[in-house]
């Protein structure tokens, strides 16, 4: 499905129904209107929280996938999820809260913050770390959703409808189709991710010390003859930062446009191993790789402060390894 179609002729791609309930796929009155905002990895989350929440109140999921982004202008991130077989419809303007959009948007959170959470029609975290809460909630109408909700328990229990959801339309050009199957191609292929931030955010959140030299070090004991796939928004400083020699890494380095992030996420995800950064990017890289037997090293959210967007709980799955 494409998002943004005309809806009167190409519907929702309808669902399989929530695990462990009946039902057609045929929508109520609910609505779960998902406000999509930040980079690629925060996107996937906003999406798959909404994606569940929607499904067991038997509810329509629409998209909100202008308000997110329209006063971004630091980052100057943009919506992404086009590259995603998502289900769900574009929000009209009115259901993404316009005319006047900032003023009644900070109206709601106000009145809503005043409410009990169960009676609440605009609905965010407030906590970084995994909010139960939100998986039991039961509604009649309709709810507005914004937040990041970066844990696999907002989701776990739809896995298998999420990845559906999340297949990435594979890129056409050549560069990208040739690095697939030299991935592919490789036994022990292992996607290492190299995050560089900017601005007030880099002395805090760039990953300090010897992290990658101990995520590689622990790469080369449990793997045989690893071969490592270098994936950064700043490759040549990354292949400096790691000081690789020999045949053992190819730099990922062609996917240097802004609106092709998804190329990016869509090699790393056909990687049987990681070594993530401290970033939802390189997180739903690992996940959606299918490899049964894959090893992921990521750092350890306890090792940052606690003003740091990594040190949140609940985000790392059972099974990855924290250096």
């Amino acid at each position: 499905m494409t998002l943004g179609r005309d809806m009167t002729t190409n519907g929702p791609r309808p669902w399989n129904g929530y695990p462990g309930r009946s039902g057609d796929g045929a929508y109520g009155k609910n609505k779960v209107i998902a406000r999509i905002k930040g980079g690629l990895g925060n996107q996937l989350f906003c999406y798959s929280a909404a994606r569940r929440l929607a499904i067991v109140n038997n509810a329509e999921l629409l998209i909100d996938d202008r308000s997110g982004f329209e006063r971004d202008l630091t980052y100057r991130r943009r919506y992404a999820l086009n590259h995603f077989d998502i289900a769900g419809r574009v929000a009209t303007p009115s259901e993404r809260c316009s005319p006047f959009e900032r003023y009644r948007r900070e109206f709601k959170k106000y009145t809503c913050r005043r409410q009990p959470f169960e009676r609440r029609s605009y609905i965010e975290p407030e906590t970084r770390s995994f909010e139960p809460r939100l998986l039991s909630l039961r509604f009649q109408g309709a709810r507005y959703l914004d937040g990041i909700w970066a844990s696999e328990s907002y989701f776990k229990d739809i896995e298998p409808i999420i990845r559906r959801d999340l297949a990435i339309k594979p890129p056409v050009d050549e560069a990208n189709r040739m690095m697939a199957a030299q991935i592919v191609g490789c036994e022990h292929s292992v996607a290492v991710h190299v995050r560089w931030y900017s601005g007030a955010r880099a002395e805090n959140d760039n990953i300090a010390g010897d992290y990658y030299e101990r995520a590689l070090a622990r790469a080369r004991a449990q793997l045989e003859q690893p071969h490592f796939f270098i994936f950064s928004d700043d490759p040549a400083a990354a292949a400096a930062r790691l000081s690789l020699r020999g045949r053992s890494y190819t730099l990922v380095a062609h996917n240097v446009a802004g609106d092709s992030a998804y190329a990016d996420l869509w090699l790393m995800s056909k990687c049987r191993h990681f070594i993530t950064a401290n970033s939802t990017f390189s997180w739903w890289g690992a996940w959606l790789s299918r490899y049964a037997d894959k090893l992921i090293i990521t750092p350890d959210p306890e090792l940052f402060d606690e003003q740091n967007p990594w040190r949140c709980g609940g985000l790392l799955p059972d099974g990855w390894t924290r250096l």
